[in-house]
């Protein structure tokens, strides 16, 4: 099960109390007050791991609670500290606070950690307020409570290329032979239902270029205002550096206008309000081995106009498959050789 949102609740281990007490021995010339301190409450921490990629193992357990400090006790004993709850979120998750929408912290990369909820001081016991005029002091302080919250998650898969279009236009065939994916493929609608991942390779040991490409559910038009499968799946490639927008110029769609779908889809990408509109856009022309050479020729003008890059392909027959694998490798290392540029003029 693929689950990308869920609310979570917290609860930080409480400090425990320091101690009362007085310290008489026999062989213990100076006696005195001798309570130990309490013990810190465990914290909360969250920790960012590739061997995760969905957020389903919280939602069938939402609540998580670290332990209490151990009180302290007398002889100057001071109580153990709370055991910690270490908790894994995929890479990608984005940590809201449920209550304000502050957005709290993004693991954008592997092994990061945040501590959510703060375990609370132990209290002091009596030994810590003596003082030379108060040499049997009976103060001793209560634990501190642990911190509590509630956090609201989000998962938006690392992907480098995006797959978008109409649902049935070969976007899970096309991710099945480039890459080791296999998702469910048949012959009618919204047949896939969550998002795909799949790492394409391209070229020989020493210069192969590797990129993961995100193969997102079918859009149809009104999808911002939740038609069909909505919009819920398009946060998945805000990340994403290259989309690529596969347009089905057979008839099997039923639809004649190919210049409308694919105006239709921009229009969606636009209304999500991630500026997805925006990105690098490289145009796919699917099932060219039972093209309509109407849609075709209408296509070819379309991205001649706006001037998109347009690759013909048929994932049945393996025609232009290589050719768009290397183009999309090409445009991926680009970009990426852009961000690093950038950031390291924000460096310096």
């Amino acid at each position: 099960m693929f689950v990308d949102e869920t609310t979570i609740r917290v609860k930080a281990g409480d400090g425990g109390n320091g101690c009362l007490a007085f310290r008489r021995e026999k062989f213990v010339p100076r006696g005195g007050p001798s309570g130990g301190d309490g013990g810190k409450g465990g914290d909360v921490i969250m920790e960012s791991s590739e061997r995760h990629n969905t957020l389903v193992h919280f939602r069938f357990n939402p609540e998580y609670k670290a332990q209490r400090g151990r009180h302290g006790e007398g002889s100057n004993k001071t109580g153990h500290d709370g055991t910690d709850v270490l908790l894994k979120v995929p890479v990608g998750t984005i940590v809201f606070d449920a209550d304000s929408g502050e957005r709290v912290f993004d693991f954008s990369h592997a092994d990061q950690r945040l501590v959510i909820a703060r375990g609370g001081r132990g209290g002091r016991g009596n030994a810590r307020f003596a003082t030379s005029v108060h040499q049997a002091p009976r103060e001793h302080e209560a634990g501190r409570p642990g911190e509590e919250h509630t956090y609201r998650l989000e998962l938006k898969l690392l992907a480098d290329v995006g797959l978008v279009g109409y649902p049935n236009v070969g976007k899970s065939t096309l991710i099945s032979r480039i890459s080791a994916a296999r998702p469910k493929i048949a012959d009618y609608p919204f047949t896939t239902l969550e998002p795909n991942l799949g790492v394409v390779a391209v070229g020989d040991a020493r210069s192969e270029v590797s990129f993961v490409v995100a193969d997102i559910p079918g859009l149809i038009e009104g999808a911002h205002t939740g038609s069909g499968l909505g919009t819920q799946f398009l946060r998945h490639i805000e990340r994403t550096r290259l989309l690529v927008h596969l347009a089905d110029v057979s008839d099997a769609s039923g639809r004649a206008d190919i210049v409308k779908d694919v105006e239709v889809i921009l229009t969606e990408l636009a209304s999500f309000g991630a500026h997805l509109e925006e990105k690098p856009m490289i145009m796919v022309a699917s099932k060219i081995d039972v093209a309509n050479k109407d849609k075709v020729a209408a296509l070819k003008r379309y991205c001649k106009k706006h001037k998109l890059k347009l690759y013909e392909i048929s994932a049945v027959t393996g025609k232009g498959i290589e050719e768009l694998k290397y183009a999309m490798a090409e445009e991926v290392e680009k970009l990426r050789t852009a961000a690093r540029a950038a950031s390291a003029e924000e460096i310096f």
